[in-house]
Order: C-alpha cells, then sequence, then structure tokens
C-alpha cells in the first residue's frame, strides 16, 4: 500500500506545471495567440505558430523593431514549456538548456534549472533532475519556490531516500498550493523509512487538514484510506473503522472506504454494522470493482446474521447483475476487435469535453468503459492512448495543410498575374534612376575625401569662387602680356597687375577658414539628404524583392512538401496502426481480467445462493418443527 500511495503522490506532483506569461504588457500578437492555444490546452497549434515566430524573429535585420524582442526570453521558455506539455521531451530539454547556459540573470537561471528537473522528473531521470535542482542559487522566484522544493522532495522520495526528502516535505507544510499533498507525502515518507508511528500520526493529520478545493479534499480522503487500511491490515479494526467512515461519500475513494469499511466491522464480527456501507456500496453502479465485491459481501454479512431468505434474494440480484454485465463485457471486446473504440476515441466533439471517457458510453457500439477506468488513469496507458490521440490530431491537420497546398499555389498565381505586368516598366525607370544616385554618391564621397585633405592639408584654392579661378586667370594672362610688351608699357600696368593678383591671393587666404566651415555645413546638409536618398533606395530594392519573391520560387518548395506530408501520412498510418493495436490488444486484456473476476462471483454467488436457499429452507423446517 505504501509504495502504490507513493506512486500516486508522485504522479500528482508530476501534473503540476506552472502556466506560460507574458512577463509583462503583451506587446507581440503572435506570442499572444500562442498562449492562447496553450491555456487551451492544445500545445501543438501553440508550438507551430510560437515556433515560427521565434524563428522569423532570429532571421530579421534589426531584431529590436520586432515586437517579439520584448519578450524573447519568455518565448524561448514557453516554446520549451510546450515542447514539454506536448511530450516533446528532448527538445525542450535543448531549448530550456541553451536558456540556462545563456547570459541571464540569476533568477531566470533557477527557473530554467527547476524546468529542465521536472523534464527530468517526468523522464523518471532522477539523478539528472537532482542535478539539475543542484544548480539553482541565490534569487529563486517566489512564485516557483514551493514548487522546487515539492519536486526535490518528490525525486529524493524516487531515489528511496525518505529521510531526506521529510525536509522539504516539512517545511511545505503550510503552503498554500501544496500544504495537503505535502502532507500526505510527508506521511509516506515516514511510512517508507520504517517510521510507522510517525506515519499513522502523519497520515491523521493530513486525514483532517482543512481543504481549499476538491484537489485537497481528495488527499484529506486518501490520507484516511490508506490510514484505516494500514490498521485494517494490523488487525486494529475499530480504529481503521473510524478512519474509513471520514471519506466523504461522494469521492473518488469513497467505493474503496465503503468496501473497507465493511470489512473492517466484518472482521471485528460486527456483522449488522458491516450491513450499513455495503449496503450504500451495492447500490450504486455495478461496473465498479468495488460495487461488485460489495454484492456478493453483503449478503454474505446477512447469512452471517441468519438472514438466509434475504441473502439468497441478494445474491440472485447479483447473479443477474453479473450475468449482464458479463454480456456487456463480451460485446465491448467484440467491440474493440471490430476497431469501433479507436473510432470513439478520435471523435474530435468526444475529447474536447472534459468528461469525454465517461461520454464514451453514449456512443452506439462503444466499449463498457467504466470496466475501462482503472486501466485508462493508469500512466503507461495514458501515455500510450495520448500518443495515439496525437498522432490521430497529427494525421488531421496534414490532411488539412495537404489539401491546402492548391490554395497556395492559386494565390502564388494571382500575385504573379499581377506583378508580372508591372515590374519591367518598374525596373526601367529604377535603373535610370539607379544611375543617377551612383553618381551622385560618387561625387559624394570625392567631395568628403576633400574636406577630409583639406583639414590636414590646407588649399585655399581648393575653396574659390567660381569667379576667383577666372579672374585668376585673366590676371595671369596680363602678366604674360606685360611681359612680351615690358618696353610698349609703364612700370605701373605691372604693379596694379601685381597688387590685383596679390589681393586675390590674400582674399583666398584669410576667408579660407570661414569658407572651409561653410563647406563643412553644406556638406553635413547633403550627408542627410543622401542618407535619405539611401534609406529610400534601400526601401525600394527591399519592396521589389518582397514583390519577386511573394511570387518566385514557391514551387519547388511546395512540391517538396507535398511530398513529405504524403511520406509523413504514410509513417503516421502505420504508427497509428501500431499503436492503434496495441491499445486494443492491452484493453481487451483488461475487459477478460474483468469478466473472469465476474465469471468467477457468477460461480461464488451460484453456489452460494444455493447454500443460502438450502438454510432458508432448514431454518423454516425448523421452525415448523419447533412446538
Amino acid at each position: 500500500m505504501g509504495r502504490k500511495s507513493l506512486l500516486t503522490g508522485l504522479l500528482l506532483a508530476g501534473c503540476l506545471a506552472a502556466k506560460p506569461s507574458v512577463g509583462g504588457e503583451l506587446k507581440d500578437l503572435y506570442f499572444g495567440e500562442a498562449l492562447y492555444f496553450a491555456y487551451q490546452g492544445d500545445f501543438f497549434a501553440a508550438l507551430e505558430r510560437l515556433d515560427t515566430e521565434v524563428k522569423m524573429h532570429a532571421g530579421v535585420d534589426e531584431p529590436e523593431l520586432d515586437t517579439l524582442y520584448y519578450h524573447i526570453d519568455a518565448a524561448e521558455f514557453s516554446l520549451g514549456d510546450f515542447e514539454l506539455r506536448y511530450r516533446m521531451h528532448h527538445r525542450a530539454g535543448r531549448a530550456i538548456r541553451a536558456v540556462l547556459e545563456g547570459a541571464v540573470d540569476e533568477a531566470t537561471r533557477n527557473d530554467a534549472a527547476f524546468r529542465l528537473a521536472r523534464i527530468h522528473f517526468q523522464k523518471s531521470q532522477m539523478p539528472e533532475a537532482m542535478q539539475a535542482l543542484g544548480r539553482i542559487d541565490g534569487k529563486v522566484p517566489e512564485a516557483i519556490r514551493d514548487d522546487i522544493e515539492f519536486l526535490r522532495a518528490n525525486v529524493l522520495l524516487a531515489q528511496g531516500h525518505p529521510g531526506a526528502a521529510a525536509a522539504p516535505l516539512r517545511a511545505l507544510q503550510g503552503s498554500r498550493s501544496f500544504g495537503g499533498l505535502a502532507a500526505y507525502n510527508l506521511g509516506i515518507a515516514y511510512l517508507q523509512g520504517e517510521q510507522r508511528q510517525e506515519a499513522v500520526t502523519q497520515l491523521d493529520r493530513a486525514g483532517q487538514t482543512n481543504a481549499n478545493g476538491p484537489a485537497d479534499l481528495a488527499i484529506r480522503d486518501k490520507s484516511n484510506l490508506v490510514l484505516g487500511t494500514m490498521l485494517l491490515e494490523d488487525g486494529d479494526y475499530a480504529r481503521a473503522a473510524d478512519f474509513f467512515d471520514r471519506v466523504r461519500l461522494e469521492g473518488p475513494f469513497s467505493n474503496q472506504a465503503l468496501l473497507s469499511s465493511g470489512w473492517a466491522s466484518m472482521s471485528a464480527e460486527n456483522f449488522e454494522r458491516a450491513v450499513v456501507p455495503w449496503g450504500i456500496l451495492a447500490d450504486r453502479e455495478a461496473t465498479d470493482f468495488a460495487a461488485q465485491e460489495a454484492m456478493l459481501a453483503l449478503p454474505y454479512a446477512y447469512g452471517k446474521l441468519d438472514v438466509h431468505g434475504r441473502a439468497a434474494v441478494l445474491y440472485g440480484d447479483a447473479l443477474d447483475t453479473f450475468g449482464a454485465e458479463i454480456n456487456k463485457l463480451t460485446a465491448s471486446i467484440e467491440s474493440i476487435r471490430e476497431g469501433k473504440f479507436l473510432q470513439a476515441l478520435a471523435r474530435e466533439e468526444i475529447r474536447r469535453d472534459k468528461d469525454w471517457v465517461m461520454r464514451l458510453r453514449s456512443l452506439p457500439q462503444s466499449p463498457e468503459t467504466y470496466y475501462l477506468m482503472e486501466l485508462l488513469a493508469s500512466h503507461d496507458f495514458q501515455t500510450g492512448l495520448q500518443n495515439y490521440l496525437d498522432l490521430a490530431d497529427l494525421h488531421n491537420k496534414l490532411v488539412t495543410w495537404q489539401a491546402g497546398f492548391d490554395s497556395y499555389e492559386e494565390l502564388v498565381e494571382i500575385r504573379s498575374e499581377h506583378y508580372q505586368p508591372l515590374l519591367p516598366a518598374v525596373d526601367k525607370r529604377f535603373r535610370q534612376l539607379d544611375s543617377r544616385l551612383r553618381l551622385r554618391i560618387e561625387q559624394h564621397s570625392m567631395l568628403v575625401k576633400r574636406r577630409d585633405d583639406l583639414l590636414t592639408t590646407p588649399r585655399p584654392e581648393f575653396l574659390a569662387t567660381r569667379q576667383e579661378p577666372e579672374d585668376l586667370k585673366r590676371i595671369e594672362m596680363i602678366e604674360a602680356a606685360l611681359r612680351d610688351t615690358a618696353a610698349q608699357y609703364p612700370t605701373v600696368m605691372t604693379e596694379r597687375t601685381q597688387r590685383l593678383k596679390g589681393l586675390l591671393a590674400f582674399t583666398l587666404a584669410t576667408d579660407y577658414h570661414n569658407r572651409l566651415t561653410e563647406f563643412d555645413k553644406n556638406l553635413r546638409d547633403l550627408d542627410a539628404a543622401m542618407h535619405i536618398a539611401q534609406v529610400e533606395y534601400d526601401h525600394y530594392v527591399r519592396t521589389r524583392q518582397a514583390a519577386t519573391h511573394s511570387f518566385v520560387g514557391y514551387g519547388k518548395d511546395i512540391k517538396s512538401l507535398r511530398i513529405q506530408v504524403s511520406q509523413a501520412l504514410d509513417r503516421i498510418g502505420l504508427l497509428m496502426a501500431r499503436q492503434g493495436h496495441l491499445i486494443e490488444v492491452v484493453a481487451i486484456e483488461a475487459l477478460v481480467s474483468r469478466r473472469a473476476r465476474l465469471e468467477s462471483f457468477s460461480d461464488k454467488a451460484r453456489f452460494a445462493l444455493a447454500d443460502s436457499y438450502d438454510r432458508a429452507a432448514q431454518r423454516q423446517a425448523n421452525t415448523e418443527a419447533a412446538p
């Protein structure tokens, strides 16, 4: 009982996981869409969208302008979390490990270590889980502190270290999230550590904790059931019955508690008290394991009370019920063999209901699912069943995608028909503008180089006005003429010419710095204009490329995707057949086992019925013979 109870606690712990969060105000709608699907439990759709968004973000030229930039850490965390929820443990582990080993803050690193440890725990890799927990150090986010300690305790329990697990479980006794579960698991830890008295005390305490919801109530009932069973096995029947009586009559453990309570009273030879819980239980769902046993136990108690007539009637009722249930099981086995069980499981409208397993019974020719409840609740069967359902979902999605390729090809064709007539004229005009822009770029580069040279080697003549070089040329021509005809002109003409040339040189020298400042200012204004021209040019190039990319090169990709989808459908079909056959075999074996048990019950009821009739007849004969 201790090991089974422990596993129940571990499974409950494995199901507890923090919901993904945005980490602030939502700015990226695609990330929000992925979170929406995740909150609905559709992790495949969430992965499909978020994985695409993260890859697109990684390929943009300026990631800081992308809206996902503000949530990239949360998005990568959520991507690993979605993969984990979809049971893609290998990819989830790699994604979270990448964050863990990156340059992140302490709180983020600890959060990543916790998620990695949870992945290892769910994969039953306890040493690796403990190693990941050992990497948690320093600042721990408040939201996951209790989660970390509860996970640590469960890893230690799974490794067979109940003494070490007791410390974090004791610390969690007042936790709002894990208080009840921690109290129950602490009792199991004491039980595993062979501290029986401490286990009894702790389970008693766990069975009386305040309940904040259905989960806490279930844990409280489970604690009382486990403790009562321990005392029943020890022979302390009176105390055991008290703990069984604590279990709610409408809880998930009520049937087992009622059955055990009756046996505790029977063992204490309190037959009248045993009739009460068994009477309640025998009127419940006839497919329940405990209820079927109660149908035999109740007339047995009446037999002990010498009420053999009533016992005979109840045995007869039980025999009729068992016969009807055996017929249902036989029909259910045939239904599964015909494939109707898998067809019912794959129905989308059934699985959208949280009680979809119960709704299977309402479908025509569906198996008797109440007999499969224990099987359906087992971890191994749930994993196999979920794999089959995921394969069915993926098959449906691939069929949908396959049908959508025609639409994509039509869309590409429409875009091609729209852009092809426009592009030749646009390209012709663009080539003209491109040549002019390249010329301006070369001229601008030359001016920039000249300015830089003037800063190191002053050259006043380079900053002369348009008129000044012409004036200088005319003066030099006059000088040459005066030299050739020096005898005809007075010296004063030569001196005036030299003064004019000196005045021009003086103007160039004295105005050089002002002219250089003005040149630099004008060149800076030109820099801004060139930048605008370059931005518009780049924008056009991108737009032109986007127009071409919207219809060019898709044919080969679509053809390749068609082949991949077709091959994937073949593989999925094969996997579904194998997985479905396995599920059917396991389900049939479970139903055959239940049918064999009912047949055994029927045999016992048949013999007991005959014995009760004999005893009732003997008692009546003795009564009539009495004076």
